[in-house]
């Protein structure tokens, strides 16, 4: 049995779905949050590296690693802005944090 596109695509479309349910079932924890955004990002490198090897180009391919750089300076940045608030405010709680507007 090969796998098609089709097996790509719903492989992606479920780990992107998972991860927009993450973000607005769990509305309580930041770095859950952070870990479903980067679930959807790399949902999304799924289909751009699906679409690249049915496509017969390398496009898909250097813009997914492109995206997964970005991913990954996202994470360490979103972490130690993490750290640091839990250093000043001792928690990291989402009700917590949207006390800082204004």
């Amino acid at each position: 049995m090969t796998l098609g596109l089709g097996h790509y695509l719903t492989v992606s479309s479920v780990l992107f779905t998972l991860g927009i349910l993450g973000i607005f079932l769990n509305r309580k924890n930041v770095i859950v949050i952070l870990m479903c955004v980067e679930l959807m990002l790399l949902a999304v490198n799924i289909n751009l590296v699906a679409f690249s090897i049915f496509e017969g180009n390398v496009v898909g391919q250097v813009f997914a690693m492109l995206v997964l750089t970005v991913a990954a300076a996202e994470a360490a940045i979103g972490l130690a802005i993490l750290v640091v608030y839990f250093r000043n405010r001792g928690t990291i709680a989402v009700e917590d944090i949207s006390e800082m507007k204004g």
